[in-house]
């Protein structure tokens, strides 16, 4: 008999068997408060009324249309709707399945539009698990250790991290800008360097969130050399952090967009976006892929759309971050161990140290398990693993964030006593 390969390490011992909101059921039908949303992709909620339906017609009439063969109105359709949420210097699309694809189509495209070899990534990025996008990825070797030799041409430069450098956010932003100045002029030459790719707040890293001085320089540095500014915002997108795009809170103008994880409310499907002029510089043939812009998930992501302009639910994504926010600090107000609880709109990370200020990822596991294992799931980030982050679904309310909140006061208060 067949089993799950022992390399894939569940996060909950939860075997759910159905989904309603931000809500998980198992066979008991115990209800558990799902603050993980699927890791940020079930962005309207489990089984969503209005995306179920969009599903279920496209799956009678067309299910898979294979776009360099035929196209379908799907596909269309939704081309044209991700016009009224883009940057609009970014007016061309291309689709595939999951996020690392989407990164492995952005570093083609930038490595072909420019005829460069390298590329620039940023200390504690998350960009995939795929040879490149691992090649790619800095937040914890877990992702790229055991197959190498790596992609060729990465270089990493510093994020400007207040909590690891222990500096404040402008003395952080300041070095990280001087490192990466450094970086081209002693590894990558600008003439060299195809691209930056760059994500408004790591995620894997730790929920991190960079700054508006950041992305101003690379922005500068980008136009100064020619170099491409690719912004991953396949975590941070379609509402997660309170605006549409992460990027949004600190002006970042990308060549290059890269959406995935919440497009289609659990439905595969991530994709690019650039402008023309960039996008007709991929070499014919280069962009493509048998399940990319698949007729259900297309349908899918046409209604996730729809549902966040009608609900509100980026505003309420604010909104319900506030509060979460306001309830994780009064926690961790209480207990010294929790040392940073950051984050923007409904992406937020509470840090774990230990006595001797060191990342301390057994407590942050042992509070995450705790609190599983009173109905609230969560998971774990940061390279030590010491961070227990909260994403939910973007329809969570009020009296959901209530729960939540109470519940892990309870789990932390159970591991770490009373303060």
């Amino acid at each position: 008999m067949a089993e799950l390969s022992p390399a894939l390490k569940q996060a909950t011992p939860v075997v759910a068997t159905r989904g309603e909101g931000v809500y998980l059921f198992d066979a008991d039908d115990r209800r558990y408060l799902d603050f993980t949303a699927g890791i940020g992709v079930t962005s309207t909620g489990h089984c969503h009324p209005k995306v179920v339906a969009a599903a279920q017609e496209q799956v009678g009439q067309l299910i898979h249309g294979q776009y360099t063969t035929i196209m379908h109105q799907p596909l269309l359709t939704l081309t044209e709707r991700l016009g009224e949420v883009l940057p609009p210097a970014l007016d061309r699309v291309f689709f595939s399945n999951s996020g690392s694809e989407a990164i492995e189509a952005a570093l083609r495209l930038a490595r072909q539009a420019t005829g460069r070899p390298n590329v620039v990534v940023f200390h504690g990025g998350f960009h995939g698990r795929t040879v490149a996008a691992a090649s790619m990825t800095t937040s914890g070797t877990k992702f790229r250790s055991g197959f190498s030799p790596l992609m060729a041409g990465v270089q990493v430069s510093p994020f400007p991290d207040p909590g690891h450098f222990g500096w404040s956010q402008e003395e952080s932003t300041e070095f990280a800008l001087r490192q990466l100045d450094y970086t081209l002029q002693t590894l990558s030459a600008p003439n060299d360097t195809a691209a930056f790719f760059v994500e408004p707040v790591l995620g894997e890293g730790g929920y991190v969130p960079a700054s508006t001085e950041f992305f101003a320089g690379l922005r500068e540095r980008a136009d100064r050399h020619g170099i491409l500014l690719v912004v991953d915002e396949v975590q941070t997108g379609w509402g997660r952090t309170g605006k549409f795009w992460g990027g949004d809170h600190f002006n970042a103008q990308a060549d290059i967009l890269v959406t995935a994880k919440g497009l289609a409310s659990g439905f595969p499907l991530s994709g690019i976006a650039a402008s023309h002029a960039l996008m007709e510089k991929a070499w014919p043939g280069s962009q493509g892929g048998t399940y990319g812009a698949n007729a259900v998930a297309c349908a899918a992501a046409i209604a996730t759309l729809d549902v966040i302009t009608e609900e509100g639910l980026v505003e309420n994504s604010a909104a319900r971050g506030a509060q979460l926010k306001a309830a994780l600090q009064g926690v961790a107000d209480q207990h010294p161990q929790i040392t940073d609880v950051r984050g923007l709109g409904l992406m937020i990370a509470n840090e774990f140290r230990d006595a001797d200020g060191k990342p301390d990822g057994a407590t942050a596991s042992a509070v995450q398990q705790e609190a599983a294992r009173r109905g609230l799931l969560l998971l774990t980030c940061g390279a030590w693993g010491q961070c227990v982050r909260f994403i939910p679904a973007l329809v969570v309310g009020e009296q959901d964030v209530e729960e939540a909140a109470g519940l892990w006061q309870e789990a932390v208060t159970t591991v770490l006593g009373t303060a």
